[in-house]
Formats: structure tokens, sequence, C-alpha cells
């Protein structure tokens, strides 16, 4: 019996019609992600969503990354506010989430669970959120069903708790080890 190595592989001419997008769909449900509620505030009222494709872009200046789904009501309220608060969920935090993923849901039936206050750009802060970032959007590109927005991080809410974190793998909610913070 051998064992074929990426190097032992035959080159296929043909890798862009190789992937389905069942096949990146299940290929990424197995890449483990935060759990958060991305939240904004402004001319067309409050709105959330639960996200776990939200990534670190740089520290200089500290920028984040959020993608999101162009069909869905969050990408054009999200554009047209311009700011948003990411809330870092913890395990506690699985019915929230689930309730903010919800396309069944209003907005106010979201909103009617958990305790909220304003950050300083008016998005939604989750009050016992493990970590929240305070962002202004300042690019967006689009590429396929998604955008992708660059948010520049305004201001950072941590809870300092040493709290189980919530993450995202094989479709399924998993509770992370509590952290120990360091300072």
């Amino acid at each position: 019996m051998t064992s074929e190595t990426l190097l032992d592989a035959p080159p296929s001419n043909n890798l862009r019609n190789a992937v389905t997008a069942n096949d990146f769909r299940q290929a990424m449900s197995r890449l483990s992600a935060a759990v958060t509620i991305v939240t904004t505030d402004g001319p067309l009222g409050p709105h959330g969503m639960t996200a776990s494709a939200v990534c670190s872009v740089t520290d200089t200046p500290a920028t984040v990354l959020v993608c999101v789904n162009r069909s869905t009501r969050s990408h054009d309220v999200l554009r047209e506010h311009g700011t948003l608060a990411i809330n870092i969920l913890g395990h506690e935090h699985q019915d929230i989430a689930m309730l903010f993923a919800s396309s069944r849901k209003t907005m106010e039936e979201r909103f009617a669970s958990g305790s909220w206050h304003r950050a300083h750009n008016h998005a939604p802060v989750l009050a016992d959120a493990i970590t929240t970032l305070v962002c202004s959007i300042n690019n967006m590109h689009e590429i396929g069903t998604h955008s992708v927005l660059y948010c520049t991080v305004e201001n950072i809410m941590d809870s300092n708790q040493t709290v189980a974190g919530l993450a995202w793998f094989d479709r399924n909610f998993h509770v992370l080890p509590p952290y120990q913070n360091a300072k």
C-alpha cells in the first residue's frame, strides 16, 4: 500500500472546473471560525446577523474583514450605514447566535434577546460579548455571491472575562476552552 503525496499527485489541467460549490462548502465547513453577531444602526434602523466569516487583516491600521452574502438583507443595510460592531460570542450565546442567523425573525425579535447598548457609532453592542470591535467600513470588494467588507477598528470593548468561546465547525457550534486573559 502506498500513500500519494501532493508532490506525487498527477497534475490536473482542469482544476477550476473540478471544484463544485458543494465540494467547496463541505471543505469550508471543516475550517473552524469564531461565531460573531455583526450589528449596525442608522437610517435603515438597527440590524444584525450571525457571522463566522470574520478575519483579521492587519494591525496597522487595525483592520478586519467581514464577508456578507449580497442576497441578504444585511448586505444593503451594512453598505448604507457604513459602520458596524462585531460582537464575539462566548459559549453561552448559542441561542442568540441562532436567533440572529434566522431569516424568519424580525430585527425587533432578534434585539429583544440579550442586553444591548450603543457604541459611539450607534451600532448595537451585546453587553456580555467576550469582545466587541467597533468599526467603520472603509472598503468593499464584490466577488461571486458575496461582498468582502474591509473595516477599520475604531474601538475595542473587552469584557476581561475568562470564558469559553463559541466556534462554528462542521456545521455545528462547538465550545472552545476558556482562555486566560494575558493582561
